[in-house]
């Protein structure tokens, strides 16, 4: 149902990827197909783990398979934000009993993983622009004379040399 609502809204919807709970339902397939949306989506089976793990694809004429694999795999991006909120905002510890308090729910947990993630990359790129401008140096005060190191001063007497006490 969520599927159908994007589909029907005036978002530019082009590619679908999923993991192999979606890729084994044929009417997901054939809805998107039906719609003229590309997908990529794994299929494996849960039961039987020794065989092996491939993606069903339904993409436009022409489409290059560094494209197809691009597609798949920008699903664990994906796979790692809902990681990420989970564990950072609480997005699956809802004890709700309604439709509607399970989306406040999730709109909130998703709004704030949101903020958390612009707050992050404002830190990020302010700490890198820190990192990036220089830091006057100042010459340090020990000298190594012969095999021994001396504690030096600057003299403002003697124009900024230090003197060796």
């Amino acid at each position: 149902a969520m599927i159908q609502r994007a589909l029907a809204s005036p978002l530019p919807i082009a590619w679908v990827t999923a993991d192999s709970a979606y890729g084994q339902e044929w009417r997901l397939r054939r809805m998107l197909e039906e719609a003229g949306v590309g997908y990529v989506l794994a299929r494996r089976s849960l039961a039987r783990l020794e065989e092996v793990a491939y993606y069903l694809a339904y993409a436009p004429a022409g489409t290059a398979v560094p494209e197809l694999a691009r597609i798949a795999g920008s699903r664990w991006a994906i796979e790692e934000c809902f990681q990420s909120a989970k564990n950072e905002c609480g997005l699956d510890q809802y004890e709700v009993r309604r439709y509607p308090g399970w989306y406040r729910h999730i709109a909130l947990a998703m709004l704030t993983h949101a903020y958390l993630a612009a707050m992050s990359a404002t830190a990020t790129t302010a700490r890198g622009v820190a990192e990036t401008v220089p830091v006057p140096l100042h010459p340090s005060p020990w000298q190594k004379s012969g095999g021994s190191w001396q504690f030096t001063v600057p003299n403002p007497h003697t124009g900024g040399k230090p003197i060796t006490r």
